[in-house]
């Protein structure tokens, strides 16, 4: 029988975090009632990367880790896989991640240095690879094992927002993540949202991120918002609708929502959504934008087809980059980006000197007639709809810096941890450094 109503909690952090997390889970009857037989705890972060202003708040994670002690937990995890280009041991040095385990006795899970287990997703009719870890504890042992996402309240270049349901591509092994990581990205959100869902969600809201989830230090004040807020809930779903409500999307308008809405799994209807603290939400309610700021050296050429340039994949994933290699690091300009299908060849036939193609589309057009007439040492390319590491090195190479100088850690410590996620079979897409 379904649900008629459903409920979200908003709390006010400026009294402090600690009292913000416990009123939200307090109302859903508190952590011990939460608790599963095993009293085990898996937390799932945003730790996309190590740059400022783009993962789960670390003290939202401590007190949370705090709360569930309190309650009785057995063993807390901490889990995540970053993004691609990056590996998951060096985001939870460079965030604090590993202090905050170390210091509670939480347990760090880097997923990418799991094996993988395939699983079939429905919508897009495909297989993905998901960490083995996630399966056995959380899918084989769903009963057993309480499962809270923690995401972050942001905006998103290529899915509009990332709360809880887009928290979980952080389950899945980075090379999966390449293929559909275009127009249908939405659906494997979706796909994946059937397969395995929360038990509870706690959304950072501390701050929103506007422009995009990846605000240049440069631009901060233009793309980061003060919220002051956590947003909790037992609905995925539900959370998510309310999260990206506060930032001024309806459901109908996030296609990963609105898809999720459609298989039933979940109440997306606002009028079945009870908002506990609403006056929180009408006070600090925003309109912001998913749209970057367009910020690039103004002696790059962008030629994008006017087919399969998808926001979703190559087209935000690389203009993204191009602003933070420039603005945060120095990155030049002075060569051509060639994206998705149908670009005018004599535009391209126009190109004199360095070219950076972004996804299959573009390469498959013109890769091998570029590197012929320019010379492969001239041309870059980052093949898929989305391998971020081939296009973070084809930027830096296009741009003049090294890729180390995006590591919010120096070389040292860098290379350390890098052999260490090898050794433990990291199977991370990060970015060749030579």
């Amino acid at each position: 029988m379904k649900k008629d109503k459903t409920e979200v909690v908003l709390s006010d952090t400026k009294r402090g975090i600690a009292a913000a997390v416990r009123e939200v889970f307090e109302h859903f009857g508190g952590g011990a009632e939460l608790l599963r037989p095993s009293r085990n705890v898996y937390i799932k972060v945003n730790g996309v990367g190590p740059e400022p202003n783009v993962y789960t708040d670390p003290e939202v994670l401590r007190e949370t880790i705090r709360y569930f002690q309190e309650c009785g937990a057995q063993a807390i995890h901490v889990m995540e896989n970053c993004t691609q280009a990056n590996f998951t041991r060096l985001v939870f040095q460079a965030t604090g991640y590993l202090d905050i385990c170390r210091e509670t006795g939480a347990v760090p899970v880097f997923l990418d240095e799991t094996p993988a287990v395939p699983i079939f997703l429905e919508g897009i009719e495909e297989f993905i690879d998901i960490s083995r870890f996630v399966f056995e504890r959380l899918i084989e042992q769903r009963e057993e094992n309480i499962y809270l996402s923690l995401p972050k309240l942001k905006t998103h270049s290529m899915s509009q927002v990332t709360l809880s349901i887009k928290n979980q591509f952080g389950l899945v092994h980075q090379k999966s993540r390449i293929a559909d990581h275009n127009y249908r990205i939405h659906q494997k959100f979706a796909d994946i949202y059937r397969v395995l869902r929360p038990d509870f969600v706690l959304i950072d809201g501390l701050i929103a991120t506007t422009h995009g989830h990846y605000p240049t230090t440069y631009n901060v004040d233009k793309c980061v918002v003060p919220m002051n807020l956590l947003i909790g809930g037992s609905d995925p779903l539900a959370t998510d609708v309310v999260g990206a409500a506060l930032m001024g999307f309806d459901v109908t308008a996030v296609r990963h929502l609105d898809l999720c809405r459609a298989t039933g799994i979940g109440i997306a209807d606002p009028d079945r959504i009870d908002i506990i603290n609403k006056s929180l939400f009408e006070e600090r309610k925003k309109n912001l934008t998913c749209e970057l700021l367009d910020d690039y050296p103004p002696d790059i050429t962008f030629l994008r087809g006017r087919e399969r340039c998808c926001k979703e994949g190559c087209r935000r994933n690389t203009e993204n980059v191009v602003e933070m290699i420039y603005r945060d690091h120095g990155g030049k300009g002075g060569f051509t980006i060639l994206m998705g299908k149908g670009v005018d060849k004599q535009e391209v036939d126009r190109i004199a000197g360095r070219v950076h193609i972004a996804g299959s589309c573009a390469i498959q057009d013109y890769g091998v007639s570029l590197q012929a007439r320019l010379g492969r040492q001239n041309v870059t390319m980052s093949p898929g709809c989305n391998d971020l590491a081939l296009t973070v090195y084809g930027l830096c190479k296009q741009m003049g810096i090294h890729p180390i100088h995006l590591s919010q850690l120096n070389m040292l410590q860098s290379g350390m941890l890098l052999m260490m996620a090898r050794l433990k079979g990291s199977q991370a897409n990060i970015v060749p450094l030579i």
